[in-house]
């Protein structure tokens, strides 16, 4: 960082003491191909492996702003589904590759979740993460339960998570003998709620998009509905520390007393 950066984030960082911080950032990481493209790269795999390796920093950041739930906006289905087969096949070697780390160095003391529809994911990514997801569950049944929450989302879509959530309803209470007509007498937001992705972690109350780009991307539809929305002009390889600590002080100001 440049010594003017460092005066400014110390800045920034006296600013922010004692304010009402975020108990849960959610980050749309946008942007990797394009910083590839604009570092001179054809490759859009250097982006998403600067990325993946850029999220370590930015979890270390949230760390020492004491904020302990983090959600990472990885790929969509629309993503898995719909961009060039080679660059799909690196992106979920790079995946597999941090999940396998996920329990040394800038991860260790996260406990890891996962939010998105696994089966479209090669089988080799799905094991992967869900033996990351086991792993980190271990460590904290085992030892001092973790402090910090990471949820990556990956082969998310926030409608089919709806969707989903309403069907695994319906089926609940079908088996459970109720009608139609019972299920819409009773139907409460929490029934939805609890059948997410997402269910036991809390809503995000700052949704930070880089790139540029000014619109969620269907990401957590229903749990960011009254979170603040903050989007940076920076690639998400390219995020700086000040870059998010101004997102903070935006929360800062906007926070309701």
């Amino acid at each position: 960082m440049r010594p003017i950066h460092r005066l400014y984030a110390w800045h920034l960082r006296s600013r922010l003491a004692g304010a009402a911080l975020p108990r849960h950032v959610a980050l749309v990481m946008d942007g990797n191909r394009r910083w590839a493209r604009q570092a001179g790269f054809d490759d859009a795999g250097v982006g998403h492996r600067h990325g993946g390796e850029h999220l370590r920093d930015v979890l270390g950041w949230c760390a020492e702003a004491g904020i302990e739930d983090v959600t990472v906006y990885v790929a969509s289905v629309d993503n898995v589904r719909k961009r060039a087969p080679e660059e799909v096949a690196g992106l979920m070697r790079l995946i597999e590759e941090a999940a396998a780390a996920s329990g040394s160095g800038a991860l260790r003391g996260w406990r890891l979740h996962l939010a998105g529809d696994l089966d479209v994911l090669p089988e080799s990514t799905r094991s992967a993460l869900r033996r990351a997801e086991r792993a980190s569950a271990e460590r904290s049944d085992t030892g001092r339960p973790a402090r910090f929450h990471l949820t990556v989302a990956v082969g998310y879509d926030g409608r089919a998570e709806i969707a989903a959530a309403v069907r695994a309803l319906l089926a609940d209470e079908a088996r459970a003998g109720a009608s139609l007509d019972d299920v819409a007498e009773r139907l409460t937001v929490d029934d939805i709620a609890a059948r997410l992705y997402t269910a036991g972690r809390p809503d995000p109350d700052l949704v930070i998009r880089t790139s540029g780009e000014r619109r969620t991307s269907g990401f957590l539809l229903w749990q960011a509905a009254n979170s603040q929305l903050y989007f940076c002009d920076v690639y998400w390889p390219g995020f700086r520390r000040i870059d998010f600590l101004r997102a903070l002080r935006s929360y800062a100001a906007r926070a309701r007393p």
